[in-house]
């Protein structure tokens, strides 16, 4: 490159733009600056020949083999266009791994952002062959690409892609992307390479440990091999805008949002860590204002490049340095601003690693990506811009900036990383069938969406799902809630915060508790509006479940009045005539209500009192437990007898069309919703055994459709053509009359309520028919047409998804009570070796197995335990019985 820099507003020579670094904001106290003398030969190599000492320990950190993949799960070509893979951690935001290996979808500062791109943000390699004595090969030019693979259609936009994306840079032939969840791998292909690359990426997830699954960043790592005959120079370069005030893009591609200007780029080191790396800042946003806060790019590698900020130019300036720079040596030259950016201005930085890789070597690149936006609006709906009062995310009462929170992962990284791939493996060595596997771990996404936030006084809150640039539907809706059972399994500490909201903050002193919750925000919020029977009830099965899985009887004992309270409202309200049959106005999931005695509320009022009934024998309760039993047993009895109909449950009315949207005599997909529930907490039959696997049958043999091509739906439509789903409802034809206007969803499909008939089937025997459902909602989010890891309904990433975990709970037969310190197995499909699943309580998860003794024929049974403690607890398993 030539010794001139042309920069907006003048030139710089190299030495001139070196003696302006004296303006360079400095690195707090105890982190030595970098930025002293950095241009040796008029490139900022930092501190590449400083401190060997360093390079060994990073060598020792990141030169490791890859991870174990089970091969259970489907690969993704690079045109699967709507992968993408959420990286980020529970409270947290995220940002998303496309199967070409691009970043998508960022979503870090507190909102949704789907279809949001950083402008120049992406990874790209130079690489290029040394001769035979170690030189540059001159007759052998650098390969520069962006570490992506090609781009696919379609290339419609009005104005082609802009220069801030890239399109017209090179980039790698060919892409395959595999996941189990959390972890991730980008294999890339190019035959003009001369080296092979692959991306890793994760964030820590660990059940029972919401703190370290909640960081806020990424692990990338980019592992490169030489496979040829002579040494190969390679530099691996992560380019990242300053998003500090951007919202999105607009027409032209140009960022727009409160773009404050402000922009710093600093680069930083820590020596005993071995991290440097570059901190994106602004200095014109307030500290307590939503859009505040910075984010990191870091690496572990020894050898350093960088470029602070790139050409303030004018047009695409400041593309063609960055990129003309990276190609002419693999080395980038700081361009020595000191000064943040102008309003309406953002900068971009770039962070490169280098090294010579020898014939047959591979090494890992490794960077560290971390965020920290600690503000957002306190409240549901506020806006950003209005001068509203702000709450802090739960990570920010851990860390101070997102150097902090880079600094943490890589000092605790060995552990980190130990117990995330625990669970992984734990969990993928399992010999459930894979797409349980695959739809489970898939949906444990949503927890690390935008869908869920996690705020610094511990509350942990959901909306329903997300809009691309909004929440949908706010205040962990009780009646969608009712159905997710991985949080409750894996992080039930977050669950039974959510637990106490409903009954502490949420259940007024008649017993009335708001389905959508606000309290946490503020003591004077209100929600107008009828209460939700399911989610209601639901939510004291819930409680029931939650105390088992932990066994703490002070949350019980905390809880125990407002769900007492809660049965009460529901018994004076919705039960007009008294007979223990709920047959008033009955608001539930479906945004309706229900009328008349019916199966899907219905029910919930018997399993509430069976729930009740189990949790007075602990505390001292104003009923005694036996009331409660008593009262179960008549409800569930007039129960059966009103709505049975010798096929399925069925809504009692006398005239289907007195009231709208209602389902009458047909067969509703959620008519034994509650019972699901039951068999999951361990309450048993709620209704007649016979009764449960008929319906059950008929649920699947009326409402599975093996086809959409011809169907009706007026709704929303989510399965289209040849895919296959479960209908919410169905009237078979001759058998039910159809209301004039049935409740607005009926013809729909929604993945929770496919995962909770497959799981009831699963109970009742019917594995084939379950596993059916389960291959359909795994076959229609295949990346091409959905994403497997968003599974939308009213809204992304939608809580109700998380249903699916409930089938790893049926399949594996696992029954728990930590109250009693007692847990149990009796598998549901059993392969043709040995049995392996993964199981968790509120006091440690591991892995269950049972091998075949080849001389008895017995089964053997064993646990490990890989996280927790169970000392005490008894486990029965294949007809024996011993103590952990």
């Amino acid at each position: 490159m030539g010794c001139l820099l042309i920069i907006a507003g003048g030139s710089l020579t190299p030495a001139q733009a070196a003696d302006d670094l004296s303006g360079v904001p400095t690195v707090p106290e105890g982190q030595a600056s970098l930025l002293s003398n950095p241009y040796a030969d008029a490139k900022a190599v930092g501190w590449l020949q400083e401190n060997r000492e360093s390079h060994s320990a990073a060598d020792a950190r990141i030169s490791r083999a890859p991870w174990a993949w089970s091969g259970k799960l489907r690969a993704f070509p690079g045109t699967a266009s709507e992968i993408a893979f959420p990286l980020g951690g529970i409270g947290t935001g995220n940002v998303s791994l496309g199967a070409r290996g691009e970043f998508r979808d960022w979503e870090i500062q507190n909102r949704p952002g789907k279809g949001v791109r950083l402008p120049n943000t992406y990874f790209a390699i130079w690489a290029r062959p040394q001769n035979s004595s170690g030189g540059a090969d001159e007759s052998s030019k650098a390969a520069v690409r962006v570490l992506e693979s090609r781009l696919n259609p379609p290339f419609t936009s009005s104005h082609g892609i802009y220069p801030q994306f890239a399109g017209g840079l090179p980039r790698l032939e060919h892409s395959t992307l595999y996941a189990e969840y959390p972890l991730v791998k980008v294999d890339f292909a190019d035959g003009s390479l001369p080296v092979q690359v692959t991306l890793e990426a994760f964030t820590p997830f660990i059940p029972l440990n919401p703190e370290d699954s909640g960081i806020p960043g990424a692990v990338l790592r980019y592992r490169v091999r030489n496979p040829g005959s002579v040494k190969v120079d390679v530099t691996v370069v992560g380019s990242l805008a300053n998003p500090l005030g951007m919202e999105d893009t607009d027409v032209w591609g140009a960022p727009r949002g409160q773009l404050m200007g402000g922009h710093v780029n600093e680069f930083r080191r820590d020596r005993q860590l071995g991290l440097s790396g570059i901190m994106f800042t602004s200095r014109r946003i307030p500290q307590d204002h939503p859009s505040f806060g910075n984010l990191v790019l870091a690496t572990t590698h020894p050898q350093v490049t960088v470029k602070r900020t790139w050409l303030r130019g004018s047009w695409w300036d400041d593309v063609q340095e960055f990129w003309d720079d990276l190609a002419s040596d693999g080395r980038l030259t700081d361009l020595g601003y000191s000064t943040p950016s102008d309003p309406g201005r953002y900068d971009t930085g770039s962070l490169g690693a280098w090294d010579t890789l020898s014939p047959g070597e591979e090494r890992v690149f490794e960077f560290i990506l971390t965020w920290y936006f600690p503000n957002r609006v306190r409240g549901w709906w506020q806006p950003l811009d209005q001068g509203n009062p702000v709450v802090r995310n739960r990570y920010a009462t851990r860390f101070g900036d997102a150097w902090e929170v880079a600094r943490y992962l890589v000092l605790n990284l060995e552990r980190l990383e130990r117990e995330t791939l625990a669970f992984h493996d734990a969990f993928f060595g399992s010999t459930l069938p894979p797409e349980v596997l695959d739809r489970a771990a898939a949906n444990l996404a949503v927890l690390r969406s935008p869908t869920c936030f996690w705020l610094e006084d511990d509350w942990f809150m959901g909306w329903e799902g997300c809009f691309d640039r909004e929440g949908c539907c706010h205040g962990n809706c009780t009646h969608v809630w009712n159905y997710e059972q991985a949080l409750a399994f894996l992080f039930p500490s977050l669950e039974r915060n959510m637990r106490r909201q409903e009954f502490t903050l949420e259940t007024a002193e008649d017993g009335k508790m708001s389905f959508r919750v606000g309290k946490a925000f503020s003591p004077l919020y209100q929600f107008q509006f009828h209460a939700a029977a399911d989610g209601q009830l639901g939510a004291i099965m819930r409680l029931y479940r939650d105390w088992k899985l932990s066994g703490d009887f002070d949350f019980l004992l905390l809880n125990w009045e407002g769900a007492t309270r809660a049965l009460d409202y529901a018994l004076r309200v919705w039960d007009t005539d008294k007979d223990l049959v709920l047959d008033g106005q009955q608001h539930n999931t479906y945004d309706i209500e229900f009328y008349g005695p019916n199966p899907m509320t219905g029910l919930f009022l018997v399993g509430a009192l069976r729930a009740m009934a189990e949790m007075a024998r602990t505390v001292e309760a104003a009923r005694p437990a036996a009331w409660y039993e008593q009262a179960a047993r008549t409800a569930a009895e007039r129960l059966d007898r009103l709505t049975w109909n010798g096929e399925y449950y069925v809504q009692r009315l006398e005239d289907i069309n007195q009231y709208k949207y209602q389902f009458g005599q047909g067969c509703l997909s959620d008519q034994l919703l509650a019972q699901t529930a039951a068999h999951l907490y361990g309450l048993g039959y709620l209704l007649p055994a016979e009764h449960v696997r008929q319906a059950a049958s008929a649920i699947f043999r009326l409402n599975f459709r093996r086809s959409f091509a011809g169907e009706i739906n007026i709704g929303r439509a989510y399965v289209f053509n040849d895919e296959e789903g479960l209908v919410l409802c169905s009237w078979p034809e001759g058998r039910a009359e159809r209301p004039r206007f049935p409740f607005p969803y009926s013809d729909e499909v929604w993945t929770g309520i496919e995962y909770e008939v497959a799981t009831l089937l699963v109970y009742e025997g019917m594995v084939d028919e379950a596993l059916a459902i389960v291959r359909a909602v795994a076959e229609r989010h295949d990346g091409r047409r959905r994403n497997p890891w968003n599974e939308v309904e009213c809204g992304h990433h939608y809580a109700r998804s998380m249903a699916s975990w409930g089938l790893v709970v049926a399949l594996s037969g696992f029954t728990f009570d930590m109250a009693k310190g007692e847990m149990s197995f009796a598998p549901r499909v059993r392969p043709e070796g040995d049995f392996q699943c993964f199981w968790s309580t509120g006091r440690g998860w591991g892995i269950y197995r049972e091998r075949r003794d080849f001389v008895t024929g017995e089964l053997i049974p064993e646990i490990e335990v890989l996280y927790g403690d169970l000392t005490g607890v008894r486990v029965k398993a294949c007809g024996r019985e011993w103590v952990l």
